[in-house]
This record gives C-alpha cells, structure tokens and sequence, in this order.
C-alpha cells in the first residue's frame, strides 16, 4: 500500500497546548488561575528584560499537525511545533519524496528524511518536521494493521506507568494523587544572589509542602550557566532532589562535562533540546547525564525515539520523554519500553478541572492516581475524528 499524500497545516494545539485551554464539559470549575497565567520561569533569554516574562514572547512557535492518507483511505496523524517553517519543510521538501513510497515502510520513510535533510543539517527544524510524518506514519501503520502501536513496538513492558506531574501548582498534584512532582525554576544566572536564594525558598517549601515520601525534581531549562548551576545544586543538597534538569545551553557539551564532573553526587538530566540518534550518542558515550529526555515530537519521532532509547539503554542510562504523558505518541512508546519507568504529565490547567477535561486527543488516558494506561485502539488511539481534526484548525 502506498502513501497517496502527505499535508501538514497549522493547528491550535500540540503536546501540552490544550492544557492551558480551561475546558470544562464535565462542569467543573477552577478553583484558581493556573500557575502558568502568572509564570516566572526562567529560561536562556532572560538575561533580556523585554523577553524576561514569558517564553512566547520570543520563541519561534506554532503547533503543527501532519495527515498522511495511503492508497485506501486509511489515514494517521502527528503533531509537532515552530509553525510554518516545519510546515514548510514537511509540504515543499518531504511529502514530494515520500508519496507513492510504501505506507508501512516506516523506518525506510524517517531513513529517507534524515538522509534528505542532511545537506542543511537533520537536527533542529527539520527534526520536528520529521517528527510529524513518522508520527503520522506509525499511527496509519497501526490502523492498517488493526493493532495499538504499542504491540507493534513489542507490546506493554509495564502494567502502569508511572507518572509525575510538572508545574508549580504542587498542592493541586498531591491532590490529584500524584507521588512525584516537578517545579519550573524561576530564577537563572542572570538573576544573581538573590535568584539563588529564592529558587533555594521554592524548593524549602515544596519539600515542607509534599514531605520526605513524595520525589521532587527541578527544571531549570536552560537557564543556567555551569557556575550558576553548580551553586544551586549545592544549596539544594538537603532537599534530596530526584535530578535537576536542563540546566545548561544544549550544545555547550564541554560545560555538561564539567557540570557532571563537579556534581558526582548529583543526578542530572537533559536531552529535550537534542533531536537526534548522534547527539545522544556522543552524550551517552561521555555519560554527560543519568536520565536522557527527548521529546517523541520533536528528536525524529516514534522511530527516532526508539533509536535514542536503545543507545541509552546499552549505556545504562534511564529515559524518560518530555511531555512524554501529554500524548497518545510518549504513551504508547513509554508502555512498550523497558528502559522509560517513568512519564511526564505536564500540567497547565487550573486546578480544580479534571484532567480528562483537558485531553488534546478525545481517545487518549490521562493519569488516574499518578497512575497511566494508554488505551488499545488502534495507531495511537488518537480518536480524531473528522470534526475533532476541523476544530483544531486554525
């Protein structure tokens, strides 16, 4: 069976984008604004007042969703981000080189795209773009062949997974149940002294707040300088820290070595900013972090994913994809893999609304007591159907 078309085209919401949408259909009512309306999170641009408040106001944004429909109908869909360029790349230099090649050909398909776009470099752009059709491509394969992806990739490893939530609304993720949580960094190297001390007072009360029995990480997303990052470790010793997280610019390679060197002690991880199997590779054969985090939508999709995971794994090193929960796609590679013991909720609705109110996907799980089961439809059990796909147009 061959690929008829490929399209890709802007959408409303991708991975954690409905999140911050407050739908209510079971009538629920927030009980507050969410942590993210107010944010102060720091990041690599805050060193620049304009841009000090919010990511969006200086990254390069944009959900993108991608159909690939085959010769009989059958359809599959993926989601990645940074809008028309992705788009671009997808609609003018992948869909004329894939369509009328074999639709279950999945990993000929994503060879095919890395070799494509090597002349202007695989990583970066042009890994979402390829994240979006390997997506699409798994997700047909596994209604063609009536199966949940899950059982294609070598069928559940685990009889949950086991989730932890991000976000700075901590009560409301003790509430929900969860027995792992992790906070957004407020404070980075630009901010001194006193950003060290407050991020200190975040972590003072959150471990007051969920006690000695709940994990509790830190995300520092690339905020940080390796000095900044080191001082904070230090201070952070006493509240038994699960990791710290991104701390460091992603191709400042040299300074993940020093970072690791200085902080034997501490657990580090990163990878959401590296997109391809050959970063990771040069990461893992250093040992620059114990836990890699690469985003299923955007390091090259499922098939990049499970590259990723096993050069990890025969490194020693865990995996635990960003936002990995907040998608069908982390699901059901998370599910069928031995390595990833842990998901990643991202949470950006107002507490109070359940989090089935806050679904990008209609068939997806949401976690049930930091607890998650993706289902078994087939693909991945996106539930998109013609009106769903229409209402997230833009």
């Amino acid at each position: 069976m061959k690929i008829k078309q490929i399209r890709a085209f802007a959408i409303r919401s991708e991975m954690v984008g409905a999140l911050y949408r407050e739908k209510t259909p079971s009538g629920a009512q927030p009980r507050r604004d969410p942590w993210t309306r107010q944010a102060r999170v720091a990041g690599p641009m805050s060193g620049y007042s304009q841009f000090k408040a919010s990511r969006s106001s200086w990254r390069l944004d944009g959900a993108v969703g991608c159909l690939v429909t085959a010769e009989d109908g059958t359809t599959g869909f993926g989601v990645s981000r940074h809008g028309r360029a992705v788009i671009s790349l997808i609609n003018d230099h992948f869909s004329p080189l894939l369509e009328g090649q074999e639709a279950l050909a999945t990993d000929r398909a994503w060879d095919m795209m890395m070799r494509a776009s090597s002349p202007y470099g695989s990583s970066g752009i042009a890994a979402y773009a390829i994240s979006a059709v390997d997506l699409a491509l798994w997700d047909l394969k596994g209604k063609v062949l009536d199966r949940p992806v899950y059982e294609l990739i070598g069928g559940p490893v685990h009889d949950s997974i086991f989730c932890y939530a991000t976000g700075n609304d901590t009560d409301w993720h003790m509430e929900l149940g969860f027995q792992a949580t992790k906070l957004a960094c407020p404070y980075g190297s630009f901010d001194g002294l006193a950003g060290l001390t407050a991020n200190e007072e975040l972590v003072h009360r959150t471990r007051e707040m969920i006690g000695p029995t709940v994990e509790l990480m830190l995300d520092c997303w690339l905020a940080f300088d390796l000095e900044y990052a080191v001082r904070l470790a230090e201070r952070l010793r006493p509240y038994g820290l699960r990791w710290i997280e991104d701390c460091l610019l992603p191709d400042q390679l040299e300074a993940h070595a020093g970072l690791r060197n200085r902080l034997p002690w501490m657990s580090l991880a990163t990878g959401e900013h590296w997109y391809t199997p050959s970063s990771f590779l040069t990461a893992a054969s250093r040992q620059l972090a114990d836990i890699f985090q690469p985003d299923i939508c955007w390091a090259g999709g499922l098939t990049g994913s499970m590259r990723i995971n096993h050069i990890a794994e025969a490194a020693g090193i865990e995996v635990i994809l960003h936002a990995g929960m907040n998608t069908p796609y982390g699901q059901h590679l998370t599910y069928a893999s031995a390595n990833m013991r842990w998901g990643e909720f991202f949470l950006g609705s107002a507490p109070g609304v359940p989090l089935k109110d806050a679904l990008i996907f209609p068939g997806m799980a949401v976690p049930d007591q930091g607890l998650l089961i993706p289902n078994a439809e087939p693909g991945f059990g996106l539930g998109l159907t013609e009106a769903v796909l229409q209402d997230m147009l833009i």
